[in-house]
């Protein structure tokens, strides 16, 4: 019975952990709750903890705080999407829990995993049930309760258990995960990882991936998804320089929930970081200014827009990147020396395609990144644009839900002052830019610039359906052409045509002024004029233009105003 965690030991857990979610990230991405060609979660997990795998293989660490505080960091510049950052917080916490350890005990590893959920908590305060901080939560509990008088393999071996009862029931837990009829994807991850750790522990041979993925045996069943009510219209993000380092935010934390709710907040030594929705936020300003000094804020009205589940989709599958490659990349963006400030602003985009990068650069944007839904760049590369930008503030444009986590961490991770407009889709970063008065005098106005015009950008984007499904009322099939308008599924045809006219006419109802038609690398330049078309005959008042944005996966991205 293995008593105690060594930093060797824990390499081998890392390693086995990683091999155990990489052998099965592509289950994981089917568990995607949209049918078009999305759903990396698996990807993402496997990708950022693939950094840690690269940095543990170069060394023998010596005791397990150094083996966990060096997989930690690696986590943590390495995060890709939503899932890689939480993991990566997970991983945080539990560095800081084995802080000072040489080795680490049934207890001590127990504690250290429920430190690793409480730095999950405190930067996704109000998760919905059914997530993966639910199942690492019950989780961790049961190992603390069976950690007293028991060695490290029972005690994992009761938290996995605990674990895997809790992913079984985020079906129940998590609305939207059962109408889609899977568990949470991001769950069924960390348990592989447990899984996998638990394998080391128990000397087992570190498990071959093979070369095709097994055949997953849950598919997303594709029921209706009414879009919900916004209950509090303002989205606010906020940064606050604390008066001293030891600062007590709980109170805080629990004001802001009183008052809104989608809370987060990330902090270290010097700042904290908020992004919270709610009716008032004023109040949370005046609140917040209590703890320390309101440096940038930006203000969001969401009472027109959806909630955003599939906009801004793949810029390319990375399904056969190894995590090698991913910790390459890390690396090679590690080696560049940061650029000494020049200016006061720079821009940095987020996308794919050399047609988008050539309009963002148009635009005034410094530094391109590339990546999109189902290659999410990691914070470390982003981080790598972020410092060759000769500029003391730099800009952020994520162009994609699954990417905004990951370009906020940058701002603990560099000397510039970093601030990341919430931009969801690649319409939403072009308009951003538009709207940016470079000679403005200090970054807030080009903040609120940037963040108020967004709410007047419709996204549409045109893609193919990846599997067959019954989704809002759609009977798809494997290989049709899905339509896509803010994040929720207009149409599906066997016919692009078809579906074009209908985005035009909607286009029209909507009284659009401008409409952008960005086609990709699979649309010929001819077929593209003739989509443009469509919109100029709907719309014979509205500047209509067509342009090449080179993405791959989605034949057309859409902007209308």
């Amino acid at each position: 019975m293995t008593e105690q965690i060594t930093g060797a030991l824990f390499k081998e857990m890392i390693l086995h952990g990683a091999a155990a979610i990489t052998a099965q990230k592509q289950p994981i991405n089917d568990l995607n709750v949209f049918p078009v060609p999305d759903g990396d979660t698996g990807t993402n997990m496997s990708m950022t903890i693939g950094t840690a795998v690269t940095e543990l293989r170069k060394t023998e660490p010596a005791t397990v705080d150094q083996a966990a505080s060096l997989t930690a960091s690696a986590l943590l510049r390495g995060a890709r999407g939503n899932s890689g950052v939480i993991l990566s917080l997970l991983f945080r916490g539990l560095s800081k829990g084995l802080k000072g350890r040489e080795t680490a005990g049934a207890e001590v590893f127990a504690a250290a995993m429920q430190e690793g959920v409480s730095s999950a908590y405190k930067a996704v305060m109000k998760p919905a049930e059914g997530t993966v901080l639910t199942v690492s939560r019950l989780a961790a509990k049961r190992a603390v309760e069976a950690a007293a008088g028991n060695s490290v393999e029972a005690m994992l071996s009761a938290a996995l258990e605990e674990g895997q009862a809790a992913l079984a029931q985020t079906i129940e837990m998590n609305p939207v995960l059962k109408k889609a009829g899977v568990v949470d994807a991001g769950g069924k991850g960390y348990l592989l990882i447990l899984e996998g750790m638990l394998a080391a522990v128990r000397g087992e041979p570190l498990p071959e991936i093979p070369d095709e993925e097994a055949p997953q045996k849950a598919k997303a069943d594709f029921n209706v998804f009414a879009s919900e009510e916004i209950t509090f219209a303002f989205d606010t993000v906020f940064i606050v320089r604390k008066k001293q380092a030891e600062l007590d935010l709980e109170p805080f934390r629990t004001y802001l929930n009183s008052i809104g709710d989608s809370l987060v907040i990330g902090e270290d030594d010097e700042a904290f970081k908020v992004h919270v929705h709610t009716n008032i936020p004023g109040s949370a300003l005046t609140e917040a200014q209590k703890y320390g000094t309101l440096e940038l804020a930006k203000i969001e009205n969401m009472r027109t827009q959806y909630e955003d589940v599939a906009a801004g989709k793949k810029a390319q599958s990375v399904d056969d990147l190894d995590m090698e490659e991913a910790a390459s990349e890390a690396n090679h963006a590690e080696s560049r020396s940061p650029a000494p400030p020049e200016k006061k602003y720079g821009f940095l985009s987020v996308c794919a395609g050399d047609g988008l990068a050539t309009v963002f650069q148009d635009l005034g944007v410094d530094g391109v990144v590339s990546g999109g839904q189902t290659m999410n760049p990691s914070t470390e590369s982003i981080l790598a644009g972020v410092e060759q930008i000769p500029a003391e503030t730099v800009f952020i444009l994520p162009n994609n839900s699954n990417i905004i986590m990951a370009a906020q961490q940058c701002g603990a991770l560099t000397e510039k002052n970093v601030v990341v407009i919430p931009t969801k889709t690649v319409p939403q970063g072009i308009t951003a830019m538009m709207n940016v008065d470079f000679e403005a005098a200090d970054a807030q106005s080009i903040t609120d610039a940037m963040t108020d015009c967004l709410s007047g950008v419709t996204t549409a984007q045109i893609t193919y359906a990846a599997r067959d499904s019954d989704f809002d009322g759609f009977a798809i099939k494997e290989g049709d052409y899905l339509a896509l308008e803010e994040g929720k599924l207009f149409g599906t045809d066997n016919s692009l045509d078809a579906l074009l006219e209908q985005l035009a006419a909607d286009a029209a109802e909507r009284d659009a002024s401008f409409i952008s038609l960005y086609f990709g690398q699979d649309v010929r330049e001819e077929d593209a004029q003739l989509a443009g078309q469509f919109f100029q005959k709907a719309c014979p008042d509205a500047e209509v233009m067509v342009l090449s944005g080179g993405q791959p996966v989605y034949y057309y991205i859409i902007s209308m105003e």
